[in-house]
């Protein structure tokens, strides 16, 4: 069941959206998924180069699954920033628009004339969002704002990793992702804020920042504690700081994995006597690898299963490490129904996610695939500057 665009808690508000790549284009995509018109600015012909970016080989109907990914459920608006008659029209549609996105680098947006400044003049109620890589001041301001260079400046590439091993990046769009988050959280503030007062605001980002709020637990440990750097696992490390027996353990058949609980808990549960050495908690920071060494090796002398069948009963925090096709195929997955094919106008069809938020119950839906260059041009020409 999903829920009716009317009745979805951002129904009525439009978005424009001049954003590309993942940040500023995730964050409007959760605002579409809340019941937003979203209007996807971007340039005559080529678009957003999210559209070229590939994380594989896969192309579905001209475009990479990254793009059908992070656009569904948009509406696509093609103009020439830097022709006279296409900014107009769109200075038009901020005129209109409750809010508007983008990601340039500083300075880009003040050179076209749709700075902050220049925009509140045309619309004093807009609320503007701004992604960038490392704030607005600063030495960093003109360095390009990508993911992996995010990660590598912020430090969270040394928590990851087994101790003998180099920086290990997150193998996922971390920055990326959480900043449009972050984003999406201040502007649904900021809307708040416009709903009390009448005003609007301007809200920034950036991906440096983002990453270092990710690390606020270990940052604020390192910060009150003599600055003394994290130190990784050499066995399994899944957590810089944590005791044993955090992490993941290869089985007989596959892999497992072990959060936290009591030293003699587990001991008893895996019927393991060489662990009864270590049930002080103060052992579980400072034999850390000696525990997990420990049971890396008895682990390995049963199925993944057997140890489940072990652990569960005795709620103990654990989880067999299960591959995508694993997952897709067990019934406590299909039971959240987190699927849904979205739909080009030609015919063209791209199964992926859902929103991962449900309101009243009911998780929204919308069968919009990620839109052509320019596709809605005439749409949004009628509904919104035909007068």
């Amino acid at each position: 069941m999903s829920a009716s665009v009317d009745h979805l808690p951002l129904a009525g508000l439009l978005v424009l959206d001049f954003s590309q790549f993942l940040a500023g284009p995730s964050a409007t995509l959760r605002m579409a998924d809340m019941g937003a018109t979203v209007i996807k600015v971007e340039r005559p012909v080529t678009g957003d180069l999210c559209r070229q970016l590939y994380i594989s080989d896969l192309e579905i109907d001209g475009d990479s699954t990254l793009f059908h990914t992070i656009n569904r459920n948009k509406r696509s608006y093609a103009a020439d920033l830097k022709n006279p008659e296409d900014l107009a029209k769109v200075r038009r549609l901020i005129g209109k628009a409750d809010l508007m996105i983008e990601n340039f680098r500083p300075g880009v947006m003040e050179r076209i004339g749709l700075s902050y400044a220049e925009v509140r003049t045309l619309n004093p109620r807009i609320i503007y969002g701004s992604v960038t890589g490392y704030g607005r001041t600063g030495p960093w301001i003109d360095l390009p704002g990508q993911d992996l260079l995010a990660q590598s400046r912020s430090g969270v590439v040394w928590l990851n990793g087994d101790a003998d091993q180099g920086p290990v990046p997150v193998g996922l769009a971390l920055a990326d992702i959480l900043t449009g988050a972050h984003l999406v959280q201040g502007l649904l503030g900021a809307l708040v804020r416009r709903g009390i007062h009448g005003r609007g605001a301007r809200v920034e980002v950036s991906l440096l920042e983002s990453v270092l709020d990710f690390q606020f637990e270990v940052l604020t440990t390192y910060l009150n504690d003599g600055a003394r750097p994290p130190k990784r696992s050499a066995v399994n490390n899944a957590h810089a700081y944590l005791g044993a027996p955090y992490g993941i353990y290869a089985t007989a058949d596959g892999y497992l994995s072990l959060a936290m609980g009591p030293m003699a808990t587990l001991a008893k549960a895996l019927d393991c006597a060489a662990l009864q050495p270590y049930l002080e908690r103060n052992c579980w920071f400072t034999r850390r690898d000696a525990i997990k060494d420990i049971l890396g090796k008895h682990l390995k002398t049963q199925a993944t299963q057997y140890w489940l069948d072990r652990l569960i009963p005795v709620d103990y925090w654990c989880a067999p490490v299960m591959t995508w096709a694993e997952l897709l195929e067990h019934d406590g997955f299909k039971a959240l129904g987190f699927l849904q094919d979205v739909v080009r106008g030609n015919g063209a069809r791209v199964r992926t996610t859902s929103c991962p938020i449900r309101f009243d119950g009911i998780r929204p839906q919308a069968a919009r695939a990620a839109p052509k260059v320019a596709e809605d041009n005439a749409w949004v020409e009628a509904n919104y500057l035909a007068d």
